[in-house]
């Protein structure tokens, strides 16, 4: 297992990366899966925009691509390369007044559980997304509580 954290045209850092790793960890196997390569990518609006149009065909913005190299049927092993548009989460964050950090880290467990294969395209699929988020982040709350 190896999660990793880059950036690509921007500067972001994401705070407490090796609990991250943990915490994604819990999340994959509690969705029935070990946890693989997993690469997140901070990235730029634009650079994501770009991202977006290339691979997927869509001329918008959007928080989050997620390419997956998993083998969920083999050996259940998630990976993948999951770019963040540090940018629209931070918009995000305002519109939804969410804090900006945690917004990020719905975004992280979000391109996580895609490669779990939890779709969002349905108003069903977004609606169970977002539970499992909601329920993903109460169990970081947990866990980063009982390190202070």
């Amino acid at each position: 297992m190896a999660v990793r954290y880059y950036t690509d045209d921007c500067t972001y850092r994401l705070p407490q990366k090796r609990l991250t790793a943990a915490w994604l960890d819990r999340v994959a196997r509690e969705e029935g899966y070990e946890l693989g390569d997993v690469t997140y990518i901070f990235c730029s609006a634009a650079r994501l925009l770009d991202m977006n149009r290339q691979f997927l065909g869509h001329d918008y913005y959007t928080d989050v691509i997620t390419f997956d190299y998993s083998d969920r049927k083999g050996a259940r092993i998630v990976s993948g390369d999951i770019f963040i548009d540090v940018e629209t989460v931070a918009d995000n964050a305002r519109e939804y007044g969410a804090a900006k950090l945690t917004e990020m880290r719905r975004v992280v467990v979000h391109g996580l559980l895609h490669l779990c294969g939890q779709k969002d395209k349905t108003p069903r699929a977004n609606a169970q997304m977002h539970r499992k988020e909601d329920h993903y982040l109460r169990q970081w709350d947990e866990l980063s509580k009982g390190l202070k």
